[in-house]
């Protein structure tokens, strides 16, 4: 089920590597626990939610771009990548990141951080993204839509 992760270190892109991949922090062991009603809830609304993003910027027969600006306490709500996609991070900030397979990891993030991920035929992965900083934490996100796996439909 693990995809590599391009870039300085190669690394699985499957649920249960999802924790290598953010070189974060674990704060919860799968499973769920403490998690809150509404997230569960949720996750099973959103777990094939193709929106990567807060808002498609462009897209071409090649790629989707996608931006997200999440202010202090703001959220990404869970979606399922599928696609080759790459992320940079334009600020500094921390984030908490719950992973479908009930993971949830604190990971810190500076500007020029980028980390790229490829999906083999099946492969996928879903979760959030919560800033727990003090400041805006923005991102641009690549989605390749050549991967090996169909596109998500977009609401």
């Amino acid at each position: 089920m693990g995809g590599s992760v391009n870039g300085k270190v190669g690394m699985t892109a499957s649920p249960q590597a999802a924790p290598e991949v953010a070189q974060g922090r674990v704060d919860a062991a799968p499973g769920y626990e403490g998690w809150e009603p509404w997230r569960l809830a949720e996750l099973e609304r959103d777990r094939f939610s193709g929106r990567v993003g807060m808002e498609l910027v462009s897209v071409s027969d090649r790629v989707r771009v996608w931006s997200i600006d999440l202010p202090p306490g703001g959220r990404l709500p869970f979606h399922r990548h599928v696609l080759d996609y790459f992320w940079t991070c334009l600020s500094y900030g921390r984030a908490r990141h719950h992973y479908g397979d009930g993971t949830i990891l604190e990971v810190g993030h500076h500007p020029g951080e980028t980390k790229h991920f490829k999906f083999a035929s099946g492969e996928h992965f879903v979760h959030d993204v919560e800033n727990i900083g003090d400041c805006n934490l923005v991102f641009t996100t690549v989605e390749f839509l050549d991967s090996e796996n169909e596109p998500l439909p977009l609401p």
